[in-house]
């Protein structure tokens, strides 16, 4: 009889036993699965605009990278159990083609519907105002006042905010620049009258402004730029695994943490979207 009871209570240890056991390898099959959907080399590669504080920081020093982009990449490089690589590039122009040619795995960008041609946005993870800085004695009050005859707008040729002034400003002239100058050569512009208002994220006005004396940020964004991840075009598999992890950090509070230590002026975590 006792040795019959052994039997049995082998058994019920044994079956939570076995059943945990097939858990876990479905677990490590699923991360396996995952890893090489998300990063078929082995690693998570990932590049974003290293002139757009509201994506991320190089240090100019080091060169580390720092900001969303940076502690997005690595967060989910670290739950699908492989290494991240992240690479700065100088505009929207290289994060595009880095994508679309295989160089990176996935890129940060703003959504912008012409872009939406060439890869595939993921559901937004931040959301940030676009504003004009001018000169403090401007008479600019709010943004409208910025679109009229004889006023020069400066801009990041490609980037959202120039992209969008060019399609709807109407009567003012838009001047855009190739790439982003320092913020002593905007200011420059500004003060010696060459633009009369520099268009770009809130984040990186209320920087200029903080750096050359004379100048102010206007109150009201002339628009909301959302942030996202991009994958290569069709990649519907890979694109649902982003979205999942980003719901996933929006709600956790991972996105706000990762904005408020990357100190980004107006950026806020975008709304979970409308199915």
């Amino acid at each position: 009889m006792r040795g019959g009871r052994s039997g049995v209570a082998g058994g019920d240890v044994l079956r939570p036993a076995v059943a945990l056991s097939l858990v876990v390898a479905s677990l490590v099959i699923a991360l396996h699965a995952q890893s090489k959907l998300l990063a078929p080399t082995g690693m998570l590669r990932s590049s974003f605009i290293a002139t757009n504080p509201v994506q991320g920081r190089v240090d100019p020093k080091t060169g580390t990278t720092t900001g969303p982009a940076a502690d997005l990449t690595r967060e989910l490089a670290r739950r699908i159990g492989v290494p991240a690589v992240v690479t700065p590039l100088p505009d929207a122009g290289a994060v595009l083609e880095s994508v679309r040619n295989g160089t990176v795995d996935i890129g940060f960008l703003a959504v912008e519907a012409e872009r939406a041609t060439q890869v595939d946005f993921s559901d937004a993870y931040s959301s940030s105002g676009a504003a004009y800085a001018v000169r403090a004695n401007a008479p600019f009050q709010k943004s409208a006042d910025v679109d009229r005859a004889g006023v020069t707008i400066g801009a990041i040729t490609g980037q959202a905010p120039e992209v969008y002034v060019r399609e709807h400003v109407t009567n003012a002239r838009v001047r855009s620049l190739p790439a982003v100058p320092p913020n002593v050569e905007m200011g420059k512009m500004l003060l010696d009258g060459k633009v009369d208002a520099f268009a770009a994220n809130r984040t990186r006005m209320e920087e200029l402004v903080r750096d050359v004396p004379g100048l102010r940020v206007l109150p009201d964004d002339y628009m909301v730029t959302l942030q996202a991840i991009v994958v290569p075009k069709g990649k519907s598999a890979q694109l649902a695994e982003v979205n999942r992890f980003l719901a996933d950090v929006r709600k956790s509070g991972f996105v706000q943490a990762s904005l408020e230590k990357a100190k980004v002026a107006g950026v806020k975590v975008a709304l979970e979207p409308r199915r």
